[in-house]
């Protein structure tokens, strides 16, 4: 389902601009609009999906191999990139801001000032068994 006020299935459309980098059957690759660092790019499915819950299996299992081509590209196209981050971010609680699961494939450098994350706090070992458990009982069938 195509949602008509979803900016990514207004880009993957060809109803929006973008700055496309790769694309095949099953996703779109596009520079992002508020870069993170120089060459940061975006990763959609063509199917419209809010959310990992919604995603296909079939399209969630093309984002990674589109990934590693533009993390390969990256590394080989004079953007200063000495690492990659990829990130996705699943709801609004995760970051999330477009309602279509995309993957950002984030180019890093030694000092770029990029922080994904802040750990608050380090677990025993009886917490992670314990979380451990509960998502293995939660695991789809």
């Amino acid at each position: 389902m195509v949602e008509s006020t979803c900016a990514f299935c207004e880009i993957i459309g060809g109803r929006a601009e973008a700055s496309l980098v790769e694309v095949n059957e099953r996703c779109v690759a596009f520079m992002d609009l508020f870069p993170a660092t120089p060459g940061h790019v975006l990763i959609a499915p063509r199917a419209h999906a809010c959310s990992l819950a919604e995603l296909s299996v079939e399209d969630g299992a093309a984002l990674i191999p589109m990934a590693k081509r533009v993390a390969s590209a990256l590394r080989r196209s004079g953007v200063r990139c000495e690492g990659v981050t990829l990130m996705l971010a699943d709801g609004e609680a995760a970051g999330q801001e477009v309602r279509h699961v995309h993957l950002h494939v984030i180019p890093r450098f030694v000092g770029d000032g990029v922080r994904i994350v802040d750990v608050p706090a380090h677990p025993s070992r009886a917490e992670l068994d314990e979380e451990a458990v509960a998502l293995r009982t939660a695991l789809p069938l």
